[in-house]
């Protein structure tokens, strides 16, 4: 039962993104968590996690092993449902929002095979931002990046997203390629016209992270735009590997600057309100997607 709980301790750890908050939502103290983590990892003989000063990151052992623990978690869980008799059969209404390019790239193509597993659930899907009281006006869940749990919310990691600067080769054709950030003053850039942290082009320089202007020469509301504005060869753009991971594969879009890539990934969470009991229709949506990302990887 203690390798068990080693597991479900590491789970929780990686979702919580630290010792800490994975301990308090799950009744335990962050000394007893981390030494159930410890104690895997002595048994495993490898090292899990990267422990910083308040967050923690996957080694890449951590990573591989990862998957390997929530099949053996989620194998059990299935077991303990059906020794409890629980309906096989999920139904009612799942609510979700999210953001426009994570819902075109990451939840439609999939969606058609959720629906063929659970005919009887009406999914309804929106984009757009998420406030303090949709969860009491009916939202089952939202998937954000870099959002952390309040006292009423659960936020449970599901991936991990990193900033990619890219153009066209045909941009690179005609205007040339910077070989360093600050060179970006000099060249075509589109970002987003609201306030916001997607607008600050950090990049690392040694071993720093630093934020280095850039002078747009438009500035859009959605990411599919400067998206479509790259492809066309009309300038740089700087968006989130999920969004154009398919881009870079299939060379419609090349990363710049990757020397001064910063390092930095920022958690893709489920958030959904706290409750008692998890209703089985945001738990099977939750373990679905989990799988699909783990299938289907955006790393660039």
């Amino acid at each position: 039962m203690d390798n068990y709980n080693q597991l479900l301790a590491f789970i929780w750890a990686y979702e919580y993104g630290n010792f800490s908050a994975a301990a308090r939502a799950n009744g335990l103290t962050p000394s007893a968590m981390s030494k159930l983590i410890s104690r895997l990892e002595a048994r495993l003989q490898v090292r899990l996690f990267h422990r910083g000063t308040r967050t923690l990151t996957l080694t890449e052992e951590g990573h591989v092993y990862l998957n390997s623990a929530r099949a053996v978690v989620d194998a059990m869980t299935e077991a303990d449902s059906l020794a409890e008799d629980m309906p096989s059969r999920v139904s009612g209404q799942l609510k979700i929002r999210t953001m426009t390019t994570f819902a075109r790239y990451h939840i439609l193509p999939w969606l058609p095979e959720f629906i063929d597993a659970y005919p009887d659930l009406n999914v309804d899907i929106e984009t757009g931002p998420v406030y303090r009281d949709d969860f009491d006006k009916g939202l089952d869940l939202a998937i954000y990046g870099g959002v952390l749990a309040s006292s009423s919310r659960i936020a449970r990691r599901i991936g991990e997203s990193q900033w990619i600067t890219c153009a066209s080769p045909a941009y690179i054709t005609r205007y040339g390629i910077p070989s360093h950030p600050r060179e970006l003053m000099e060249h075509r850039c589109f970002h987003f016209n609201f306030d916001s942290h997607w607008n600050q082009w950090v990049f690392a320089e040694d071993n720093q992270s630093i934020i280095f202007p850039v002078k747009p020469v438009a500035s859009l509301s959605q990411g599919d735009l400067l998206r479509d504005l790259a492809i066309q060869g009309e300038g740089i753009v700087r968006l989130a590997d999920f969004h154009v991971h398919r881009d870079i594969r299939e060379g419609r879009l090349i990363p710049l600057l990757k020397a001064f890539q910063s390092p930095v990934r920022e958690p893709l969470y489920i958030i959904y309100a706290k409750r008692q009991h998890l209703s089985p229709r945001i738990r099977c949506f939750i373990e679905f997607m989990e799988k699909q990302i783990a299938l289907h990887p955006w790393s660039v």
